[in-house]
C-alpha cells in the first residue's frame, strides 16, 4: 500500500494540466512499471473517468487503487493523487499576491502551457492508435467530434451516445457470431 502512496503522489506531484497531459504517467506508473492494469484496463479507466463527475486522474487513481485493496487502496490512491495539488496549491495561494506580476514566473508558467499541450497532443495521439481501429470507429469518431466543436453539442449526450452505438455494435457482432440468433 505504501508503493501505491508514493506512486499515485508522484503523479500528482510531476502532472500539469489534468486529465489528458496525465495518462502517460499513468501508462509509464501503473501499467510498465508496476503491472497494476493492462493498458485496455488503463484506457477503460479513463474511459469511465472521463465520464463520471469528478477530475479524472483522480477518478482513475481511485479505481486502480479499489482494484488492488478494495476501500482502503482506492481511499489511499485518491488521497496521494491530489495532495500534491493540495499542498502546491495551498502555497502558491499563499505567495501568488507577491509575485504574480514577476516575469521569470510569468514565463514558466508559459513554458509549462507548451509542455501541457505536447503532452495532451501525444495522449491524443496513442489513444487514437488504440481506440480508433474499425470503420465505426471513425464514423463515431468524426460524429463526435463535429458535433461538440461545430455544432456545441453537450459531451454527456456525445459520450453517452457512443458508448450506445459501442453496445449495438457489440450486441449486433454478437448476433452474427452466433448466426443471426
Amino acid at each position: 500500500m505504501l508503493q501505491l502512496f508514493i506512486t499515485f503522489f508522484k503523479i500528482g506531484l510531476f502532472t500539469f494540466g489534468g486529465g489528458y497531459a496525465m495518462l502517460p504517467l499513468l501508462q509509464d506508473e501503473v501499467v510498465r512499471r508496476h503491472h497494476w492494469a493492462s493498458e485496455e484496463e488503463l484506457l477503460d479507466y479513463y474511459a469511465v473517468g472521463q465520464s463520471t463527475p469528478g477530475i479524472i486522474s483522480v477518478n482513475v487513481a481511485t479505481f486502480i487503487g479499489y482494484k488492488l485493496y478494495g476501500v482502503l487502496g482506492a481511499c489511499l490512491a485518491t488521497l496521494a493523487i491530489i495532495l500534491p495539488s493540495f499542498i502546491i496549491i495551498s502555497t502558491i495561494a499563499a505567495i501568488l499576491d507577491v509575485y504574480m506580476q514577476n516575469p521569470y514566473l510569468n514565463h514558466a508558467f508559459a513554458g509549462i502551457r507548451i509542455v501541457v499541450v505536447a503532452l495532451i497532443a501525444a495522449t491524443v495521439w496513442d489513444l487514437w492508435q488504440k481506440s480508433v481501429n474499425c470503420k465505426l470507429g471513425y464514423v463515431i469518431f468524426a460524429l463526435s467530434f463535429v458535433s461538440v466543436l461545430f455544432l456545441n453539442v453537450s459531451a454527456v449526450i456525445v459520450v453517452v451516445s457512443a458508448g450506445l452505438l459501442g453496445f449495438a455494435k457489440y450486441k449486433i457482432s454478437g448476433l452474427n457470431k452466433k448466426g443471426g440468433k
